[in-house]
């Protein structure tokens, strides 16, 4: 199997040289909804997963700053990490109550438990796609077909936007480590990467990069 892939540098809205950022910014990246039939006390906030150890957060910096490349030059906020409570929400919680639903007597026995949509206003966001038997009895053009009808008929798609400009595999030894961080937690390992003084092949790093997991890639690039 071949196949070709294009990379595009996703446009950030904010860059930050100093981590963590103050408390009131974090609003504006993350949105935290609390759905119960009360507001939330003391209580939910301890059990709920979008809290801040601010000991773990200052460790996780430190670790960047000293072993990662593109953190080189970070700013760490002590400040602004105290600023963090750790009992509750970093955020405004924005508290909703959950939609009406009637007695379990008076459900049928076929009851779908699934909410049933809106009756006002437009629905914010709705997946459509084939799934299942619709996917494998349809060829590639009546798929195609399906999404034309689909967008002609009014529907709408997420759009995720990027650079204008695809981004180079040749001399661009930042590519991989920025789109796979997992892979490269030390921010180098890159094709091109010089490393210092020690100048790796490309042929090597290759190499190390398949982990000789694969057969086949393994005897293409020997």
């Amino acid at each position: 199997m071949r196949a070709n892939t294009v990379m595009y540098q996703v446009p950030m809205p904010k860059v930050y040289h100093v981590l963590p950022p103050k408390r009131e910014e974090l609003d504006e990246v993350i949105a935290f909804i609390y759905i119960g039939p009360v507001r939330p006390t003391e209580k939910e906030y301890r059990r709920t997963p979008l809290l801040v150890r601010r000991n773990k957060v200052a460790k996780a910096l430190e670790w960047l700053k000293l072993n990662h490349y593109d953190y080189a030059d970070l700013s760490i906020s002590y400040e602004n990490l105290a600023d963090y409570p750790e009992d509750m929400p970093p955020v405004i919680v924005d508290y909703r109550q959950p939609p009406a639903e009637n007695d379990s007597e008076d459900k049928a026995v076929n009851k779908n438990e699934e909410d049933e949509g809106t009756h006002e206003g437009e629905c914010p966001f709705v997946i459509h796609t084939l799934t299942g038997e619709q996917l494998d009895s349809k060829s590639g053009a009546q798929r195609k077909m399906l999404a034309m009808k689909y967008l002609k008929e009014g529907g709408k798609v997420l759009g995720i936007g990027h650079a204008e400009a695809p981004e180079s595999i040749f001399g661009n030894p930042k590519l991989y480590p920025s789109a796979f961080p997992w892979l490269f937690p030390y921010g180098l390992g890159g094709l091109g990467n010089t490393n210092g003084e020690k100048v790796v092949s490309d042929k090597a790093r290759k190499r190390a990069l398949l982990m000789y997991y694969d057969k086949p890639q393994q005897e293409a690039i020997s």
